[in-house]
């Protein structure tokens, strides 16, 4: 049935299947074209591209994933739609002059999947109605189940003989009136959910529950019309009632294994705040409405605020994925996610600090890397044909007991489709990683999606910057050689770098002390070259000999680090930074070296080349004056010759290098370094723990080839037992459940034991 009608494409939408009219569910949304309530629905809107987020308490498989996150596929309009299980939320961001909120709302409801709307309850209010609603169900199904079984008390206990046949045919009508509620009430969300997909020519795992429910009632039905027995509607409420039960278990259990994933106590952005007229940094979940923040070039505005500053230049990469910038002007608003390019400006807060949001526009897949995951393909390959194998299985069984005995027939054609379900399967990989992924971020190593895992575990290259990665911010020696800096001068160039958040910009501001403050104007950041603007009428420069200096012959001390300084083409001298390398570098490189081959990328000159030889012994690994440009190059290189590349830097000027990586890690030290580019932030502190974090990578993936192989066993032992037809439906549905449950027990406490092993925990 399925193959004639060209259904038979479970995990494979057409590329314009489209949407008419006459199939939409006849529901009024006209609400959603009102501006005012739009604006208290959307989290962000430039005119062009609009995200929101949906509570979608409905999905609760695998598929539910699959076709909401294939959203794009139905509405051309839709850019990004992602889903989080674990909260039952859909995040979609589309193009306003293609399609509407009210539009997607229509085509989620047609699928089956109608978002909560309402703005009077919060979402643990809805989430709490809709769980009020389920037990309802099970409460009818229980009640209708119990007396279903009372009822066939004289089957049971082999009373026939004793009961007349008038008392017989009056339990038999009871039965099947105290089943109809249980068959159009209680189980009608299966129905719903299989009818939706089906319309849509998907496949989904409610679709054989649905058959099994239908043939047991209408096997009954004509038992009891025709045929004078009193059916199956005992194993059909029982069923039900079972299936339901099952699905606040996995939700509870789900729910338990939450794993902190919204970051809230411990995602790595530090903001300036400001206050007094002085500035200090403070975590971003310590972040209050009313607030007023400094945000420097390239840094990120965490929340939704009003711009103080006389101008900014916004760059929303993050939300649209475009890199223009919109110029917003004093008084307006900035929506959070935004990125100032250009001079330092202030903000204050006027909407609370979102982790979450911060969380999805990191995932952005704007900013993804492409990437085949083997596990998900392999997932994905599987559960590409199981439903049809599945159905496959269960009408080859029928057919086999159908001459023999057809009780036996009934019973091993719907145990199959129910106790078959590759939820299991699918389940394993996202409860391991993001098991993983909730232990690493504890040990302050923050991975932006569980694919980073994955990743991680097949590093074969390891580059690391060295300003700012394996140097130390702030600790490092700093002397000014040249003319003397007047008082003047040190406030010029102090205000210059308060724009920037390079690390050598932050340690020249320490050691400066400003007596007045110096507006900037015509502020500019050349990556991994300097800063200029606009002081006094006066252009500053500072960064390299090259860049501070353009017009002289003269070379670099090539000693230290060195920064440069000119005023209106004035040569004032340099910054001779002095690096302190990182503690317990050596032991750090000694313990990675036998596995992985490792790289320096620096763009300073090679005045450090001898003290780097003490940790890097291979002069030909350290590599000096290189361009963002050039050290993109290197790790291109390096990936031509197969290797799988790790690059650690400072978030900032190390952005192409980052993205071009297989994985690229920004190393955290006080300072916002949340960018789109890197894959992980990690915690100047953790760095010691690198190789520990690429080992437990490795023993994740380990264990979801476990789980597996736990999976498979279950579906061959469940399958082989229910074709017999020796095991009825109603075991089936109590193991249906069970066995999504112990993968996740099992991946997640495999990975908890593993990583105390590794002192992780």
């Amino acid at each position: 049935m399925l193959n004639e009608n060209d259904l038979c494409n479970y995990y494979a939408i057409d590329e314009t299947p489209g949407i008419s009219k006459k199939d939409s569910i006849k529901r009024n949304f006209d609400f959603l074209e009102d501006p005012e309530l739009i604006q208290k629905l959307i989290e962000f809107s430039d005119g062009k591209t609009t995200a929101i987020t949906f509570d979608i308490p409905q999905m609760h498989c695998s598929s539910c994933v699959w076709i909401l996150e294939n959203l794009y596929k139905f509405d051309s309009g839709v850019t990004h739609s992602e889903v989080n299980f674990l909260k039952k939320t859909l995040s979609v961001k589309f193009k306003e002059n293609e399609t509407t909120i009210k539009n997607i709302v229509e085509q989620l409801d047609s699928l089956g999947y109608i978002p909560n709307l309402s703005l009077e309850t919060n979402r643990d209010d809805k989430m709490k109605e809709e769980l009020k609603r389920l037990y309802y169900k099970i409460g009818i199904a229980g009640f209708s189940f119990g007396n279903v079984m009372l009822f066939s008390f004289p089957e049971y206990l082999s009373f026939q003989n004793s009961v007349t046949t008038e008392l017989q045919n009056t339990f038999s009508w009871m039965s099947l009136l105290i089943s109809l509620p249980v068959f159009f009430y209680s189980a009608s969300e299966y129905y719903i959910s299989a009818f939706k997909g089906l319309k849509k020519k998907i496949v989904n795992i409610d679709v054989p529950i649905t058959l099994g429910i239908f043939v047991l009632f209408f096997r009954s039905l004509y038992e009891i019309f025709i045929g004078g027995g009193a059916g199956y509607l005992d194993s059909m409420t029982a069923l039900v009632f079972l299936l339901l039960t099952g699905k606040v278990f996995q939700n509870k259990t789900y729910d338990a294994m939450n794993f902190e994933r919204n970051y809230k106590s411990y995602f790595p952005i530090a903001v300036t705040v400001s206050k007094d007229g002085k500035e200090t940094t403070i975590p971003v979940d310590k972040l209050e409405v009313g607030q007023r923040i400094t945000v420097k070039n390239n840094e990120l505005i965490p929340a939704d605020a009003i711009l103080i500053s006389d101008k900014a230049n916004i760059d929303y990469s993050f939300v649209t994925g475009e890199s223009q910038s919109v110029e917003v002007l004093n008084g307006e608003m900035i929506f959070a996610g935004g990125k100032e390019i250009g001079a330092a400006i202030e903000v204050d807060i006027v909407k609370d600090v979102s982790q979450s949001y911060l969380t999805q526009l990191w995932n952005s897949k704007a900013f993804d890397k492409k990437y085949e995951s083997k596990i998900d393909s392999s997932v994905n390959f599987i559960s590409k044909y199981f439903t049809f194998i599945i159905l496959a299985i269960a009408t080859t069984s029928f057919l086999y007991w159908m001459t023999t005995d057809l009780e036996l027939a009934f019973n091993a054609f719907t145990a199959v489709l129910i106790i078959a379900c590759p939820c299991a399967l699918a389940l394993s990989t996202p409860f391991t990683l993001g098991n993983t992924q909730r232990i690493l971020g504890r040990n302050k190593f923050y991975v932006k999606n569980t694919a980073v895992i994955e990743k991680l575990a097949d590093i074969t290259s390891i580059v690391f910057d060295k300003t700012g990665t394996i140097t130390e911010t702030f600790n490092s020696e700093i002397k000014f050689e040249g003319n003397k800096l007047s008082q003047n001068d040190a406030n010029i160039i102090r205000a210059l770098v308060l724009n920037s958040s390079h690390p050598l910009s932050i340690r020249i501001a320490s050691t400066l002390k400003a007596t007045e403050k110096c507006e900037v104007t015509k502020f500019v950041e050349k990556s991994g070259e300097g800063i200029s603007g606009i002081i006094d009428n006066k252009l500053i420069l500072i960064g390299s000999h090259n860049f501070a200096f353009p017009n002289s012959s003269k070379n670099s001390e090539n000693i230290s680090t060195n920064v440069f300084v000119s005023i209106d083409g004035k040569e004032l001298g340099y910054f001779r930074i002095s690096n302190i390398y990182r503690k317990g570098l050596k032991k750090i490189i000694s313990s990675l070296i036998s596995k992985y081959k490792l790289f320096v990328l620096s763009g300073d000159n090679d005045g450090e080349r001898e003290s780097l030889k003490k940790y890097f012994p291979d002069d030909n690994s350290l590599n000096f004056n290189q361009s963002p440009q050039e050290k993109l190059n290197f790790i291109s290189e390096l990936q031509n010759k197969k290797e799988k590349v790790l690059m650690i830097g400072d978030g900032l000027n190390d952005a192409g290098a980052l993205v071009k990586s297989d994985v690229g890690i920004s190393i955290s030290e006080d300072v916002n370094n949340f960018s789109p580019a890197c894959d992980g932030i990690m915690d100047a502190k953790s760095f010691k723990n690198i190789k520990e974090f690429i080992k437990f990578s490795n023993t994740s993936k380990k264990i979801i080839i476990a789980s597996f192989v736990i999976s498979f066993i279950y579906n061959f032992i469940g399958i082989s037992i229910a074709v017999q037809g020796t095991l009825s439906p109603v075991i089936s549905a109590i193991l249906m459940p069970v066995s999504s449950i112990t993968i996740v027990v099992f991946t997640t406490l495999a990975t908890n034991i593993l990583a105390k092993r590794r002192r992780l925990l």
